[in-house]
């Protein structure tokens, strides 16, 4: 049986419900070789998540997604083997988060104008970590039983183009990709096709323009991704000599149809994935 591993996870840091500590034992209990944390423009749980793993069979790989703006659409791209102690890419996340909190004040005004009780003090209560977002707003309006789940509330007014969406004012890919490789880190562009189905006929022109800009590689196994979707970033990676990564993009129970490096249970990253970005990261290190 093959090893496997799942490089893209989110602890309560961030938008997760499992803490840094969790995700560890959860992925020693089934069995991961290695596995990263990447929480939402923040690094605050990562000392946790790594020493837990000094304890465990498991390699706990630190990580960052970071959001960016381009071509006016929100892309993500994932920093592994980071140093969090980084002062640049702490003062990167600290603008973001501070950016992120006022929008959320806009959403929940724009909510509470449309008849949703909601305050600033409760999405303080319910968020554990500094990274608070959407879906900590979401799941105050399940509790309190305006919607069934947290997709409904997204669904409903939460997405972009909703009646409670505001835009996110967010950094360029160059500063994102330079802020990951200052900080010892390999840049990958997460879910490159992920709710961008529309787009894929530009999808290798646009991997080709952020590998000019520093990209080390992209997300190819990911659990909304078709086994075409996988197949042609693989062949993509292939030609233009990026390497690979792949995760579940685990949220714990806000997002429960998605299991640790299972995803909705047909994802499988090999441990062969890791072990080639070890390689890489070795290399470019010296």
């Amino acid at each position: 049986m093959t090893n496997l591993i799942d490089f893209h996870t989110h602890s309560n840091a961030s938008d997760g419900t499992f803490s840094p500590s969790e995700i560890i034992e959860l992925a020693e209990k089934i069995n991961l070789t290695a596995v990263a944390l990447t929480d939402h423009d923040t690094v605050s749980g990562i000392p946790e998540f790594l020493e837990k793993a000094e304890t465990s069979n498991v390699i706990g790989i630190p990580g960052v997604e970071i959001a960016v703006t381009w071509n006016y659409k929100e892309l993500h791209f994932l920093g592994l083997w980071i140093d969090h102690n980084n002062i640049e890419l702490k003062n990167l996340l600290s603008e973001i988060r501070s950016n992120r909190d006022q929008r959320n004040v806009k959403i929940i005004e724009k909510l509470n104008g449309i008849g949703y009780n909601i305050t600033i003090g409760e999405l303080k209560e319910v968020a554990h970590g500094e990274s608070i977002g959407r879906p900590h707003i979401a799941s105050i309006l399940v509790k309190k039983g305006y919607f069934k789940s947290n997709q409904d509330v997204f669904s409903s007014c939460l997405a972009r183009g909703g009646t409670g969406y505001v835009s996110r004012i967010l950094p360029d890919p160059k500063t994102a990709l330079d802020v990951i490789h200052n900080a010892g880190g390999i840049a990958l562009w997460a879910h490159p096709v992920h709710r961008n189905h529309s787009k894929t006929k530009d999808l290798l022109s646009n991997i080709k323009y952020f590998k000019s800009l520093g990209l080390d590689g992209i997300e190819a196994y990911y659990s909304e991704f078709s086994v075409n979707q996988h197949n042609m970033l693989l062949k993509y990676s292939e030609d233009l000599n990026l390497v690979i990564s792949g995760g579940s993009d685990f949220h714990g129970m806000n997002q429960p149809q998605i299991s640790l490096a299972k995803g909705r249970g047909s994802l499988s990253i090999p441990d062969s994935v890791y072990f080639n970005l070890l390689k890489y990261y070795e290399i470019i290190k010296k």
